[in-house]
Order: structure tokens, then C-alpha cells, then sequence
């Protein structure tokens, strides 16, 4: 039998207490005496061995570093198989469900983890109890909490061995996630990654709100190595098929972290900006930071030269509120940093109101949305509509990325999807056109309600169906060929100057202006007092109506059959 350092189990052995015929003290006694047993490390067990020569935190170390102090509750807690000594009638071992789950808070609010227990049978179905993660998360919706999930082996996925034991093979059933679907549409759903996870696994860490990945600890694939060899022949190695490498730049999981911990903290980061359910609006905190606070940086911050590049993560930070140093001093939480680059996405405060950030990166391939990039702008914005965050749009957009990679990997079809998720959004959006606005990309981020959109621009703002450059070298083909047939190379350079000078004179924003063709351009150093105002404006106005839309839909059971998630 197992003890800890201090004795607790062999003290929970020696305070077993005799049946009395009267009181329930003996079956406490024994429900406390299995608790114990299943709670304490047994440094002689195989599998917790290789969870620790792994550098992996046992399951119940995970549960304390990830939760509030002592605010663990679990749920099905002596659920296993018992060994009892024949002579003494007592429990002497227990092999334990390998899922732990249960209630517990976050910052002071209440949710629901399910934790895989890999050292109990490498987390597969025949080392549990069927349906304790799907029980698990249906309360999670039903309780309308936040859902944690923190994924180590297959988490109650299938094994082979189980046929043996069953003297039959089984259809495969949806095995829950018709219930991690449903819990999808209601409530937000976190996963961390914290060691190989396969199969169901895998499913459940793409069907979810935010997925994080441990650098070096975990990987994902639908199947493992071995599996892989027979179907394949390819020899791989866990890190090869399925590394924090490969699915952290093809948006399989959202984001990277450099520990367990550090996993922890980024859910806990995220959620606390979700509200628990879709029936709530996210929780609005105390800023210290003022909402009229101009800053000078910004005035400067858009190069004059259009060519050239600057931080679009420094102008979100400078807009929204800080934060603790822990943060970098930004309330900003970038999600998917990794994947489709061009585009920037995360959330962040504005007088302390939660709203997601949308922009591009002009440092990667210029802005220019990809495919990945389609898919991570629809991802981000239907996670932002489904719980009522409004959205905060920096809008610097060249347009879809061209050329023959760009045509083979369907960006336009992705980019449709990205220009849905925009149109049919429903959450306030406040468009701010720091930049470009180019073609037909360019139009579903600088107007993504076709006209009905609130925005405003900077003095920067370059727009049109097509860049100027280009525009003019396709409008002017002929005669600039023509220059260059008679004149040679310095008459068509020539004629290229003359013309774009022609241009720049109707290349101002404010002649778009004067023709109201953009509603207002404002200062720069505006951004951020006009930006909390928005949002102030839309928790106080805009957003309240829609849980009555919200109840309306899903009713008061929280039920999402055919009203899911869009993943």
C-alpha cells in the first residue's frame, strides 16, 4: 500500500473505523480510505514512474497548479476497480478511473475540469470508467460553467486490448462528443495539451475555444507512430508526426507554451476574458488605465513611405488598456501567434471591457490574407460573435495573397469563409482603417457589414479596388509599353512617375472624405478615447439584448442541437 511523506494514507488505514450497526461511520471511514488511496502518489506504480521520468506533473499535481487553492471538488471520486484483501475484507489497492473530474474555480469563478490520468493505463478506455468525461462535459453545459480540459493520452479513447476483455469488437460511437459539441455552442471550452494525445483526444482538442500545446511535452496526431508504420511505412517519431512544431504553424491548436504552468496560466489568461456562458456578457474589471489617454507615439507610428513596415502589435498595445507585468504590461492576449501569420488576433480591455482584436501583420508577406490566415480571421471572429465580444478592427489590408502557391492552397475559398464570418457577425465592430483597404479582401475587412458598419480612418488611409502601383501598370499597359518600345527603359519609368504623381492627387483620404466615402478620419492619438467610448457604449446598449436572443435560441436548458459552434 501505498503512503506519502506524511503518512496520510497509513494514518487513514489506522483511523478505519468498526461497523457500530448504527451510524454511517464505517462506510465514511471506507469512502475516505479509498479517497485516500487514489489521491497519494504510489512512487512503486509503473505508470506514475514514467509519468514523472517523462517531466510530466501527475494528474492531481495539475489540478492544484491549475485552480484556485482548495477549490477542487471532484466528481465520481472513488469511480475504479477496488482490490480488497480476502481475510480482512479491506481495500489494499485501487486502480482509479483514468479521468478526474470535477468543480473548482479560476480567479474566483466557478468551472468544470476534466483531467486524463496517463498513468493509468496510458489513458485508454479499458483502464476507466465509461462516460466520466462525457457526464463531465454535459454538466459543464447544463451548469452553464466554463469547461477545462486537460488531455494526456486518448482520454478514454479505445485500445485494442479492450476486445479481448469485451470477447467482441463494437461499432465505434461518437463516444461523447455529440456532448463536447453541445458544451461547444454554450459555454466556453479550453484544452491543454500536456502529453501525446491521440485519437479522441485529438478530437477534443479541436473542438475546442482555445487549445494550448506544451513546447517538447506534448503532440497530436489522430493516430500514433506505431499505428502509422503498418498504414504507411512512415517511421516517425511522436515529435515528427505531431510536434508543438508542426500543428502550432497549421492551426490545429491555437497556442504554445514553454511549460505546464505556463499552459496553465494562458487558460486562465483566456477565460478571463470569456463570460461562463453564452447566457452572460463578459466580465467588465476596474482600469486604472485612463480612457482618454492620447498617445503621441501613434501620430508617427504609419510610415510615410508605403513600403515600409512597422509593428501593428505595438499600435494594439498602445490602444488598449495595460496591464500587469506578468502581461507585458498590456491587457493584449494574442491567440494563434504562431499560424496563419499575416493576421493578428487576440483579446484584450478597453476600460476594462473585454473585446477581441482583429488586424494584419505587415511584416509577413506584407498583410496579404492567405488561406491560413482566411481560416484563423473566421475562427477568431465567430469565437467573438458566439459570445458577444465586440470586435476592435485595425484594418491594413492589401488584399488575398497571389500567386501559384497562393491559388493551390484555395485562399480564395478560405477567404470566403473569413468574409461570412465578417458579414454575418452580429457583435459590435469598430473599424479603424489605419492603412491600406485593397480590392475585394480589403473591402470585407473595411466594411464588413457592407455599409452598416461603424468606422473611422487615419490621415494614413490608402484605399481603392486595386494598389495604385499595380492598378496603374495593368490600366496602362499599353502605353507604357509603347514608351518603352520608343524611348527605352528611362521614357517607360518616366511615364510611370507622371502618372502615379496624377493619381497621388486623389490618393488622400481626405478627398474620399469629401465625398463622405469614409464616414470620419480622425487622429491617431483619438484612437483609444473614441475606442473605449465604443466600448463602454456597447456593454451598456448593444449587448444586453442579445442573451434574450441568446435564451430565445437555445432555451433555457442551453440545448445547441442544430444551433452548434461554427469550428
Amino acid at each position: 500500500m501505498a503512503r506519502d511523506n506524511d503518512g496520510k494514507l497509513q494514518k487513514a488505514v489506522r483511523d478505519g473505523k468498526d461497523d457500530d450497526g448504527v451510524s454511517w461511520e464505517h462506510a465514511i471511514s471506507e469512502l475516505n480510505r479509498q479517497q485516500t488511496i487514489i489521491r497519494t502518489p504510489n512512487p512503486s506504480d509503473q505508470g506514475h514512474t514514467r509519468q514523472k521520468q517523462a517531466g510530466k506533473l501527475w494528474v492531481w499535481e495539475r489540478l492544484v497548479s491549475l485552480l484556485d487553492k482548495d477549490s477542487f471538488s471532484e466528481v465520481g471520486s472513488v469511480s475504479g476497480k477496488p482490490v480488497v484483501d480476502e481475510k480482512t475484507g479491506e481495500v489494499v489497492s485501487f486502480t482509479p478511473a483514468n479521468i478526474v473530474i470535477g468543480w473548482g474555480k479560476v480567479a474566483g469563478r466557478k468551472v468544470f475540469v476534466t483531467a486524463d490520468d496517463f498513468s493509468v493505463r496510458g489513458g485508454h478506455a479499458d483502464g476507466g470508467i465509461a462516460g466520466k468525461a462525457a457526464y463531465g462535459e454535459e454538466l459543464a453545459r447544463k451548469m452553464k460553467v466554463p469547461l477545462i480540459r486537460l488531455l494526456d493520452g486518448s482520454s478514454g479513447g479505445g485500445s485494442v486490448a479492450t476486445y479481448l476483455a469485451m470477447g467482441a469488437t463494437y461499432v465505434p460511437p461518437l463516444a461523447g462528443l455529440g456532448q463536447s459539441m453541445e458544451s461547444l455552442a454554450v459555454v466556453p471550452v479550453a484544452s491543454a495539451l500536456l502529453g501525446p494525445v491521440v485519437g479522441l483526444a485529438a478530437a477534443k482538442a479541436v473542438t475546442s475555444h482555445f487549445s494550448v500545446m506544451v513546447k517538447d511535452l506534448s503532440q497530436l496526431f489522430a493516430a500514433g507512430p506505431p499505428v502509422v508504420k503498418q498504414a504507411t511505412f512512415e517511421d516517425l517519431s511522436k515529435e515528427a508526426l505531431g510536434g508543438w512544431e508542426v500543428h502550432s504553424s497549421n492551426g490545429t491548436i491555437d497556442n504554445v507554451a514553454t511549460s505546464e504552468l505556463d499552459a496553465f496560466l494562458q487558460i486562465r489568461t483566456f477565460l478571463s476574458y470569456l463570460p461562463s456562458s453564452v447566457f452572460a456578457l463578459p466580465p467588465v474589471i476596474s482600469s486604472t488605465d485612463p480612457a482618454e489617454r492620447r498617445e503621441e507615439e501613434l501620430v508617427g507610428i504609419i510610415p510615410r513611405r508605403r513600403g515600409r513596415a512597422y509593428d501593428i502589435r505595438k499600435v494594439i498595445r498602445l490602444i488598449v488598456d495595460g496591464g500587469s507585468e506578468e502581461s507585458g504590461g498590456s491587457s493584449f492576449f494574442e491567440m494563434g501567434a504562431t499560424w496563419g501569420r499575416p493576421i493578428v488576433t487576440g483579446l484584450a480591455r478597453l476600460s476594462g471591457r473585454t473585446v477581441g482584436v482583429l488586424s494584419s501583420d505587415c511584416m509577413v508577406n506584407g498583410g496579404a490574407i492567405d488561406a491560413l490566415g482566411s481560416q484563423k480571421t473566421a475562427r477568431f471572429v465567430n469565437l467573438c460573435d458566439h459570445f458577444s465580444i465586440p470586435l476592435l478592427n485595425l484594418v491594413d489590408q492589401p488584399g488575398f495573397a497571389i500567386g501559384s502557391a497562393a491559388e493551390k492552397s484555395a485562399t480564395i475559398r478560405h477567404g470566403a469563409s473569413a468574409m461570412s464570418a465578417l458579414y454575418d457577425a452580429t457583435v459590435p465592430i469598430f473599424t479603424v482603417i489605419i492603412r491600406r483597404a485593397f480590392g475585394v479582401a480589403g473591402g470585407a475587412f473595411a466594411d464588413p457589414e457592407d455599409g452598416r458598419n461603424f468606422r473611422v480612418a487615419w490621415p494614413s488611409g490608402d484605399w481603392g479596388s486595386l494598389p495604385l502601383e499595380g492598378g496603374i501598370e495593368a490600366a496602362y499597359k499599353r502605353q507604357l509599353e509603347k514608351a518603352e518600345s520608343e524611348g527605352g527603359p528611362p521614357a517607360r519609368e518616366k511615364m510611370m512617375k507622371d502618372l502615379l504623381a496624377k493619381f497621388e492627387e486623389v490618393r488622400s483620404p481626405v478627398k474620399t472624405a469629401n465625398k463622405f466615402g469614409i464616414e470620419e478620419i480622425i487622429d491617431p492619438r483619438d484612437t483609444r478615447p473614441t475606442a473605449c467610448d465604443w466600448a463602454v457604449h456597447a456593454y451598456e446598449n448593444l449587448l444586453p439584448q442579445r442573451l434574450v436572443a441568446k435564451q430565445s435560441i437555445f432555451g433555457v436548458e442551453g440545448r445547441s442541437k442544430g444551433r452548434g459552434y461554427k469550428l
